[in-house]
């Protein structure tokens, strides 16, 4: 059996009931096989960064895992279907969106996955969620780089 591996997971939402789905979503990510969160970043609010609609929930949760990185895609991929989500063009609004943002120390690029995901550093509502929980991965260049994106913290919700 494979050794476990630290990766981490955007989620955001800003279709239907965005912030119970990211919660829901938080609990999916506990039953994937071979997986168990192992932390939880605050939950944020942020405007539509390159994409329409009514503003996203985000957060970052760090897993550990068992599964390969395309087996996990899967798995994410599969979560966003269950939760209704649609591909009608890039950047729609979504009513969930898993995105693996890093797989241990793995670097790889291909038509279906890139590691770390290509992006993350250009985005607030990755920046600070994934800051809560592995702060070294954030540079002050990549601060700079969002400093004009708006994103708030939201409360706590009851358990």
């Amino acid at each position: 059996m494979r050794d476990p591996v630290t990766a981490y997971v955007a989620l955001g939402a800003n279709l239907g009931d965005a912030l119970q789905t990211v919660l829901l979503a938080l609990d999916a990510l506990a039953m994937l096989p071979g997986t168990r969160v192992t932390g939880r970043s605050r939950l944020y609010r942020t405007a539509p960064y390159e994409a329409q609609g009514p503003d996203f929930i985000n957060a970052v949760a760090q897993i550990e895992t068992r599964l390969s990185a395309p087996a996990l895609l899967d798995a994410l991929q599969a979560l966003e279907q269950l939760a209704g989500r649609q591909r009608p063009y890039v950047n729609a609004p979504r009513t969930l969106d898993l995105d693996l943002l890093i797989y241990g120390q793995a670097s790889m690029s291909s038509p279906r996955l890139t590691l770390p995901h290509p992006r993350w550093h250009e985005r607030a509502f990755v920046l600070r969620p994934l800051a809560d929980l592995a702060p070294g991965w954030v540079t002050a260049e990549d601060w700079a780089r969002v400093a004009d994106q708006t994103i708030g913290v939201l409360p706590e919700p009851p358990p």
